[in-house]
């Protein structure tokens, strides 16, 4: 239930782009974005990274256009974990994480 939920929610939003908008405000913080994306008869894993308003992805690859959706498949995320950044291998960088898709599209929750 909590899959379709979430589902209907990113269709009634671009919720990438929007993250992106507030990454962009708050350039000192990194969103890894986890999820899958639904091919024919499986899940692929997905994974998104948001820093300083740009998207980028570490399994696949994503579309760079204004104009078009981040990601051209079906997909649900399934967790959203919060960074200082920049990441370093001597520090622990993690700020919070939270399942619910639209947590983070409150700006407050990025600091």
């Amino acid at each position: 239930m909590e899959e379709t939920l979430a589902s209907l929610k990113m269709a009634e939003i671009d919720l990438i782009n929007i993250l992106e908008k507030i990454s962009s405000r708050i350039p000192n913080r990194i969103l890894k974005i986890d999820g899958y994306l639904l091919k024919e008869d499986h899940k692929e894993q997905l994974e998104i990274i948001i820093f300083k308003g740009f998207s980028s992805s570490t399994t696949h690859p994503i579309a760079i256009d204004l104009e078009k959706k981040v990601i051209g498949f079906s997909y649900t995320l399934t967790n959203f974990k919060l960074y200082k950044a920049p990441l370093t291998e001597s520090k622990d960088n993690f700020i919070k994480e939270n399942k619910d898709p639209v947590f983070f599209l409150n700006q407050k929750n990025w600091v």
